[in-house]
């Protein structure tokens, strides 16, 4: 979908390794904003899940602001991320059961490594499968 890899900078590879250390054994989670292939901004949000030592959802205020600032110019959603604080950098069962192959990026954060994922459709539009990404760091 990106080419070669969606782009994030060294920076923004950091911010992510720290949002996830910060939150401790509790998810964090946020979006990705840019144009294309190119990441501009991370944007951490507050995880507003229930359980958020073992799930993530975005707070809705959130994702409302980045759609409407979208809508007048401002950098799009490229995609989500996400910390997995006793797992591993792969989507996990109730990512693929929360997952809508919406074309955006998920990032896993844990143990110090960050991966891609795109969630897809089955083919049978049963369920969503995740696909590995590339990312590249400038």
């Amino acid at each position: 979908m990106w080419g070669m890899g969606l782009k994030l900078s060294r920076q923004h590879r950091q911010q992510l390794l720290d949002w996830a250390k910060e939150a401790g054994d509790h998810e964090c989670c946020g979006l990705l904003l840019g144009h294309g292939s190119e990441v501009e901004r991370v944007e951490l949000a507050t995880n507003v899940a229930e359980d958020s030592k073992s799930h993530f959802e975005i707070d809705p205020s959130a994702l409302i602001f980045a759609e409407k600032s979208a809508r007048i110019g401002g950098p799009g959603i490229l995609g989500y991320f996400h910390s997995h604080p006793n797992g591993r950098a792969s989507p996990s069962v109730i990512d693929a059961l929360s997952a809508v192959a919406d074309g955006r990026c998920w990032l896993i954060i844990a143990n110090g490594e960050i991966t891609a994922w795109r969630p897809a459709s089955d083919g049978e539009g049963q369920s969503v499968i995740f696909e590995a990404e590339g990312l590249v760091w400038g």
